[in-house]
């Protein structure tokens, strides 16, 4: 019991050969992080501006994407401060912040996709009650609701992982992360792990919602040319961001639970970065490929102006790193 301490500072994984190539990595995370910063806005104003996205299915693609720059937010500045300082450390308050912002961001694309599979369903299979279901009324209730329910669910399990006493001061991870706190604990994890299945029920309930609602749908679709029509422009792109999201998921959880014994490092941090990487990056771009006023950010003169931009950025960021070190 007398090891047992609330720590101030935590301790983080330091990327392989961050000596070494500690500059490229900074550069690339920089890039990543300039990426999802740009299609994500670039898509969330292009749906405020153009009257003819201001429908149901544009408007929870919107706050899909503001969702990936909040979870981006919560793990990018703090990567790329690592990286400048080379300092891998982290607060124990500022750890619970970067939980929190993560897996809140995580559940609310789940609860996101869930609506908006519950948007498609009624737009194929009642296609007559679609304005009369979704009103602006009802979306603003399902926006509250994919953001509030997975916001005060990652609350609570913040707060009962960190109200804990701790034996242990390292996160074999490049970012905070739940379990890894849960693992530092002396204390029994019974609390947590009760809560956990609680939640993990609750979640699992959208995904019946979501093969309830496909399975209507793809019925919808046989009876119907149209209906076909719409679900191939409107629901494959919704689909493919439920597989980039599971797959993404399904890396976070075999890393968190058996990523510091039996995997490679290389491969534990492939399957870290998945999920910082992957959805917020993807899900505008298939969106995008299928959306004609929202297409511009796949036209040449936007990639040549943001590579040219990029390109700057980095000249000018060698450029201080030569002075410094020449310093």
């Amino acid at each position: 019991m007398d090891n047992m301490s609330y720590p101030v500072i935590l301790t983080l994984m330091v990327p392989k050969e961050s000596k070494s190539y500690r500059h490229a990595y900074f550069i690339c995370f920089l890039v990543l992080y300039v990426l999802i910063l740009s299609i994500n806005i670039r898509l969330v104003m292009a749906i405020i501006m153009e009257k003819s996205l201001h429908e149901p299915m544009y408007i929870f693609l919107g706050n899909l994407c503001i969702n990936g720059i909040y979870g981006a937010t919560g793990f990018y500045p703090k990567m790329l401060s690592d990286l400048i300082l080379d300092s891998y450390v982290i607060s124990f308050h500022m750890c619970a912040l970067q939980i929190f912002v993560i897996y809140s961001s995580l559940l609310c694309e789940f609860t996101i996709l869930t609506v908006m599979s519950y948007d498609r369903y009624v737009a194929i299979c009642k296609p007559l009650d679609y304005h009369s279901t979704l009103t602006k009324n009802a979306c603003v209730k399902l926006i509250l609701f994919s953001w509030i329910v997975p916001t005060f669910s990652v609350f609570t399990g913040t707060l009962l992982s960190n109200l804990r006493p701790f034996c242990g001061y390292h996160i074999d991870k490049l970012y905070c992360d739940n379990w890894s706190i849960v693992k530092l604990s002396c204390a029994s994890s019974f609390v947590n792990n009760v809560y956990g299945y609680i939640v993990a029920v609750i979640f699992c309930s959208f995904v019946v919602i979501i093969i309830l609602s496909y399975i209507k749908l793809i019925a919808a679709c046989k009876i119907s040319s149209e209906n076909r029509r719409k679900f191939w422009k409107t629901c494959l792109p919704h689909i493919f961001s439920l597989i980039n999201f599971t797959f993404a998921l399904l890396f976070d959880i075999m890393y968190s639970r058996y990523g510091s014994n039996d995997i490679s490092e290389s491969l534990r941090n492939f399957l870290a970065l998945e999920l910082v990487i992957v959805p917020p990056v993807f899900n505008p771009l298939i969106y995008g490929l299928n959306i004609k006023a929202v297409q511009f950010f796949l036209n040449a003169t936007f990639i040549v102006h943001v590579l040219s931009n990029l390109i700057k950025l980095i000249v000018c960021l060698n450029q201080c790193w030569g002075i410094a070190s020449y310093k």
